[in-house]
């Protein structure tokens, strides 16, 4: 009688136990979910101030035809939505590339870059792109929350029950090109090796969405974010380190 308890009482803690664990793996599966659609929010913000951007430059650039249609063919095709978000990394981060061309065209301009509009556009932007890469750290740490609940035992066995499965991880493709990080710092130091007004470029790669390395705004306000160059060390995908403008 006594072992037909033990049983019973061993049966009762792993119906609990088990309870315990479907209830976090749904919990945490939703909280990643909500995490990504922050994302979804910040990219279709980001989307939005393409266009406004491009038309202002147009307005002084209008002969750079090429550049301005790659940045919203790219813009397109971020837009058009891609099922898992290592696809919406990659195509955010075409997007990104032909950002970076885009301002590294600007430099050529002067006028435009003290136009106001010009600048609000840049300072919005970069704003958005630091919401994303927020959006992006906080989302990455719950994959990694859940992935490992995902793989680890005990737990692997109620997800399987559960139906709970890995999550992607949101970031910048390994082999992302490198594209120019433009300094729209001030005009007092244009001179140098390139000749007064040459733009000032270091190679660093543009953020994908919400998986890349994480971004910082430009020299000036409003100015495209900057990340991590290639080459310095494969970024935990979790986490983002971030190398100020030099």
């Amino acid at each position: 009688m006594i072992i037909v308890w033990i049983v019973l009482a061993l049966v009762v803690i792993a119906a609990v136990v088990g309870v315990v664990m479907y209830n976090g793996l749904i919990g945490l599966r939703n909280r990643v979910q909500e995490g990504w659609r922050q994302i979804d929010v910040e990219l279709k913000r980001r989307h939005d101030l393409i266009p406004n951007l491009v038309d202002t430059v147009k307005g002084y650039a209008s002969h750079e035809q090429g550049t301005l249609e790659s940045v919203m063919q790219a813009r397109s095709a971020a837009m058009s939505g891609a099922s898992t978000p290592t696809g919406a990394a990659q195509a955010e981060g075409e997007l990104s590339q032909a950002l970076g061309r885009l301002m590294a065209v600007t430099e050529a301009y002067p006028d435009l870059k003290a136009n106001q509009n010009f600048l609000a556009l840049q300072n919005e932007l970069g704003s958005t792109e630091d919401r994303i890469a927020s959006s992006r750290r906080y989302y990455n740490a719950l994959v990694r929350e859940l992935n490992t609940k995902v793989e680890s035992v005990p737990s692997n066995l109620v997800a399987g029950i559960a139906k709970v499965q890995k999550a992607d991880y949101f970031e910048t493709p390994a082999t992302e090109a490198v594209v120019p990080n433009v300094s729209f710092g001030g005009g007092g130091g244009g001179a140098g090796a390139g000749g007064a007004g040459a733009p000032s470029v270091a190679p660093s790669t543009q953020p994908g969405a919400v998986g890349g390395p994480s971004t910082q705004p430009g020299g000036a306000p409003g100015a495209l974010p900057q990340a991590q160059a290639p080459g310095v060390g494969a970024p935990d995908p979790t986490s983002d380190r971030t190398t100020p403008n030099g």
